[in-house]
């Protein structure tokens, strides 16, 4: 991947993409493949999903038994798997850019599925609005901060 982009000399820096120009020549460079992380353990969005994952874990243990094999179950696998599949492809991004946007292309569908499982967690009585509304919000964000990684690197 060619890791320089125009910028027409224009000085600037992105955080959220890594890239900063240095405003002497009309290139830009990023800082460094990784946006500066050297694991997936480094990526805040990372980090947040796995947070919620175990809250969102902890919580379902609280279920009704009917629930512990269903809904339960549900959102524990679906939480899980936005972690694992950035540390799966975040393993893979040096060998197939490819691998890469398809692992984080599918944590941003289970974390969009978690939309839909906390929806039903509240309207099955399980967790209060307050919990909901947190969990609602904390998913979109994670969305928002995956796509974020994608566009980054596309």
């Amino acid at each position: 991947m060619d890791l320089r982009r125009k910028c027409n000399g224009a000085k600037h820096s992105t955080e959220a993409t890594g890239i900063r120009c240095q405003g002497t020549g009309d290139r830009c460079q990023e800082k460094d493949k990784n946006m500066g992380h050297s694991s997936f353990e480094d990526l805040e969005v990372f980090q947040r999903a796995y947070k919620i994952s175990l809250e969102i874990h902890k919580a379902s243990l609280r279920f009704p038994s009917v629930e512990q094999y269903g809904l339960g179950k549900q959102i524990r696998n679906a939480s899980k798997s936005i972690c694992a599949n950035i540390a799966e492809g975040f393993g893979k991004r040096s060998y197939s850019q490819a691998e890469w946007m398809r692992y984080l292309k599918v944590a941003v569908g289970s974390s969009d599925e978690m939309r839909v499982w906390t929806r039903y967690c509240l309207d099955l009585g399980y967790v209060n609005e307050s919990t909901w509304q947190k969990w609602s919000t904390e998913y979109k964000e994670i969305s928002r901060m995956l796509q974020g990684l994608i566009k980054h690197w596309s």
